[in-house]
């Protein structure tokens, strides 16, 4: 008996409404994760493979995916494939999907991707800051110094030396990309590659501008300001437009993208929005209540603590916690733990006074004493009571 076929639906993890690009990107997954070439000799990765190239062949189709809606399998031969011979691979159109997938598998330029001859906007830079926990609460502005690429002043950019210019090259006709094939499991795939001569750019520089060397920038020091927003959170990054690498073939600059270290604090952790502290109150102003002063980010501030208050009781500063990005009038709470501070050196009189206090507060200086008289008294009772037996 033949093995029953899997729905192509099941196959693609994708739902019987999915549009055509859910199932093309459904499909790239699954392609990606189990083509061939990347599983050699492994028979289950090329079966999964091929199930799920047969389903898309079959769902990105319109008219395909209407008769497998109606008909299911058995619209395609007793097999369930195209025709007794089983799954036509011909048939579908993989065109871009292949193009994807060699790729990134064999590090060619897809075949939708735009012209690299055209402008093209300049790679991002990278770099990082540090800043306190304070400055981070409340907003700062750093200065950095870096390495920065300008067009070449001597060849305005082109990387030529001032009297010639860059020539089309010879390897990809000024186009930026060559087209190989390559041998996969479906057989000969056309792909496209960035040219390796002109790196893109359809030129190539045969006098190169003496200043630059050909490379059509040079590289400046320079001083740039960020301005750090209040409430941004340690490996999050500010970016400064148009302070990256130079564009290529007339594009923009790149970015500059500065991650923010923010350093730890003596007394507040943070969390998300939230400000997390302990501040100790004596015995005194637990029991009969009073005024406890607490360190914030704005500054201190006095709590009334309610008699009675027992150690590690948490009290929320409402509104006092760290300013949101979106708008800094808006902030998170402080939440403080109360711990009773309690004294390591006492004068005579005052342990006399404590003792005092103690009397008449239920003795807990000599409860344990009496607790143990109790156990051993216990102990003995019931021991005489088993002796008279």
């Amino acid at each position: 008996m033949a093995e029953q076929k899997r729905d192509y639906y099941e196959v693609l993890g994708v739902s019987k409404t999915a549009s055509e690009d859910e199932i093309k990107h459904a499909y790239r997954v699954l392609a990606k994760k189990y083509h061939p070439d990347m599983h050699p000799g492994d028979k289950e990765a090329e079966a999964k493979f091929k199930e799920a190239s047969e389903a898309y062949a079959v769902l990105s189709d319109a008219d395909k995916r209407r008769q497998y809606d109606q008909f299911g399998h058995a619209a395609f031969g007793e097999g369930g494939g195209f025709g007794a011979g089983g799954f036509d691979f011909n048939s579908a159109d993989f065109g871009d999907i292949f193009g994807d997938i060699f790729g990134d598998l064999f590090g060619g330029a897809r075949t939708r991707r735009a012209s690299s001859s055209g402008p093209m906007k300049g790679a991002n830079l990278r770099t990082s800051v540090r800043i306190t926990f304070m400055e981070a609460m409340q907003g700062t502005e750093k200065e950095l110094t870096l390495n920065l690429k300008d067009p070449c002043p001597t060849c305005n950019g082109t990387g030529a030396k001032p009297g010639t210019s860059p020539q089309m090259c010879p390897k990809c006709g000024g186009k930026g990309q060559i087209v190989f094939t390559q041998q996969s499991f479906f057989g000969t795939v056309r792909n496209v590659q960035t040219c390796p001569d002109c790196m893109g750019s359809g030129k190539v520089i045969k006098d190169k501008c003496p200043d630059c060397h050909g490379a059509g920038y040079v590289t400046n020091r320079k001083t740039i300001k960020v301005s750090i927003p209040a409430g941004i959170d340690n490996g999050q990054s500010v970016r400064i437009r148009e302070k990256g690498e130079p564009g290529i073939n007339g594009g923009p600059r790149g970015d500059l993208l500065v991650e923010v270290l923010v350093e730890n604090h003596p007394q507040f952790i943070r969390q998300d929005y939230d400000i997390y502290s302990v501040a100790k109150m004596s015995y005194a102003v637990a029991a009969l209540g009073g005024g406890v002063v607490i360190d914030t980010i704005d500054g201190k501030v006095i709590y009334d603590v309610k008699a009675g208050t027992q150690t590690d009781t948490r009290v929320r500063l409402k509104g006092k916690g760290v300013p949101t990005l979106r708008d800094k009038n808006v902030r998170g709470d402080h939440y403080v733990t109360l711990v009773i501070d309690t004294p390591t050196k006492l004068s005579k009189e005052a342990k006399e006074l404590i003792k005092k206090l103690d009397a008449v507060t239920g003795n807990s200086l000599t409860a344990a004493e009496k607790a143990l008289k109790n156990k051993e008294a216990e102990k003995n009772r019931k021991k005489n009571f088993w002796d008279k037996k």
